[in-house]
């Protein structure tokens, strides 16, 4: 339901406001979007708990669930904007809770301008992080689905999700991927997030991370991240328009 939808995020934002390491992460995350983005007109989807527009005001932010902080209300597999109209799209945990990937990216490729960018930020199926979206997400994680060649469009809940969906397109069916997009470039791909963010707890733990530690956990997973595919939480991917 919406309203339960709704109860979820205004959850989120007490837990933004109260737990500094969640702000730290989200802020290093925002900081790799950021630089991604093209100069122009910049869309949100999916903002959720609305924590996009203190680090890019100028954003139009949305969600499919109304919430007073956001911009408007509005559907990733219907984006309410004419052809080539939009520079960016931003999308942070976002991708694996559509119910029809393929719908969406056809969508992008329709509003993007030529070398507008859509941004992502989602998780990342790795060996370390396989048994932690499988069995302690409250999301959960299906590996036998097909999410680009899916076209239903079975409404389901907002925060109804497969953590495996963007492994599943940009690793396993990349090539169908680039297939079926051909206008979609992928010009940056990037494991991230071995240490730091699953010891955070995210939204639904208590973190395990003192911010003492920060600076030593990131360091470690700098010289990590040559090994970040079997280790990593997070897939961070920018498609560009052609």
């Amino acid at each position: 339901m919406k309203a339960a939808s709704q109860d979820i995020l205004a959850e989120r934002r007490k837990i933004w406001t109260s737990k500094p390491i969640i702000q730290r992460l989200y802020s290093r995350w925002y900081g790799h979007i950021k630089k991604a983005l093209r100069p122009g007109r910049t869309l949100e989807l999916g903002g959720g708990s609305g924590n996009l527009s203190d680090f890019l005001p100028e954003a139009i932010t949305t969600d499919i669930v109304y919430e007073p902080w956001l911009d408007a209300v509005m559907d990733a597999h219907a984006i309410p904007f004419k052809e080539e109209s939009l520079d960016n799209i931003v999308l942070f945990d976002v991708l694996h809770h559509l119910r029809a990937p393929a719908i969406f990216f056809h969508e992008v490729e329709r509003v993007l301008r030529a070398k507008g960018r859509a941004v992502m930020m989602e998780p990342y199926v790795s060996w370390l992080s396989f048994p932690v979206y499988r069995f302690l997400h409250a999301e959960g994680m299906k590996w036998d689905v097909d999410p680009m060649f899916d076209q239903s469009l079975e409404r389901k809940e907002p925060f109804d999700g497969n953590q495996a969906v963007p492994t599943l397109i940009f690793r396993k069916q990349r090539e169908k991927f680039l297939e079926a997009f051909p206008r979609l470039k992928i010009i940056h791909e990037e494991t991230m997030d071995i240490l730091l963010y699953p010891l955070s707890g995210g939204f639904h733990q208590r973190s395990l991370c003192p911010l003492f530690l920060w600076t030593f956990l990131e360091e470690l997973e700098r010289l990590l991240n040559p090994i970040g595919r079997f280790l990593a939480f997070r897939l961070y991917i920018v498609l560009e328009k052609r």
